[in-house]
């Protein structure tokens, strides 16, 4: 098992900076994973043709070659790629799947906006896409509930002969999130949020947040 970060996500705009930045598109942190038979891309983050450029760049891989999609949450910084993807597997987790779908279509109920009711109608149609992930995703892949920020917010984690790694998704935000011990602003339950970040620094040696690099757990005093 083997895995590589794709994309570096980063946030709209970064709460913990001391400086403002002018708002950007936010796009999550997109990681490869490759165990066994089975080819992951975690995340789809950017846009189809650009998460297409940066697959190539930095394996030399096509959309053809990926196995599965996994979603780490369902927002649309985490997906906006996925179209990339048709021939794939697409997989999220089971709570994250059973609590978005009735909320989208409560939303779609509540609204007499034709733009919206058809927006709505294309987030669902992706949510039916999406499987309920298996516990095991592959040989060492295994899913890490890590719910708050989203009621259904799950990561992966990678278990290797000597290091352990999380795919944090939203639960770790960013560098400074893990560093300052903070989630990341509008957690759907702030105390479910910060018990699965805290549960993520017990147990991993390497993080991969949902919007930064990998984050070396120096507290783990294994590097």
């Amino acid at each position: 098992m083997d895995y590589r970060i794709i994309s570096i996500g980063t946030l709209s705009t970064h709460e913990l900076w001391d400086h403002p930045t002018p708002p950007r598109t936010a796009h999550a942190t997109t990681t490869l994973i490759r165990s066994g038979d089975r080819t992951i891309l975690v995340d789809p983050g950017l846009p189809p043709q650009i998460i297409t450029a940066r697959l190539s760049e930095r394996t030399g891989l096509t959309p053809d070659d990926i196995t599965d999609v996994f979603l780490t949450n369902f927002r649309p910084s985490h997906r906006m790629g996925l179209s990339a993807f048709e021939q794939a597997k697409w997989f999220i987790s089971e709570r994250e799947r059973e609590t978005i779908g009735p909320a989208l279509i409560e939303q779609y109920q509540n609204t007499e906006d034709e733009d919206v009711q058809q927006l709505l109608q294309y987030e669902v149609s992706l949510l039916k896409k999406c499987d309920a992930a298996p516990d095991t995703l592959a040989p060492q892949v295994d899913l890490f509930p890590c719910p708050g920020f989203t009621p259904g917010t799950c990561g992966l984690l990678l278990l290797e002969t000597n290091t352990t790694t999380l795919i944090a998704g939203d639960a770790v935000a960013t560098a400074e999130h893990f560093e300052q011990g903070r989630i990341l602003r509008g957690a759907n339950d702030i105390e479910l949020a910060q018990e699965s970040f805290i549960e993520a620094v017990e147990i991993a040696d390497v993080i991969v947040p949902g919007h930064d690099n990998l984050i070396i757990n120096k507290s783990k005093n294994r590097f």
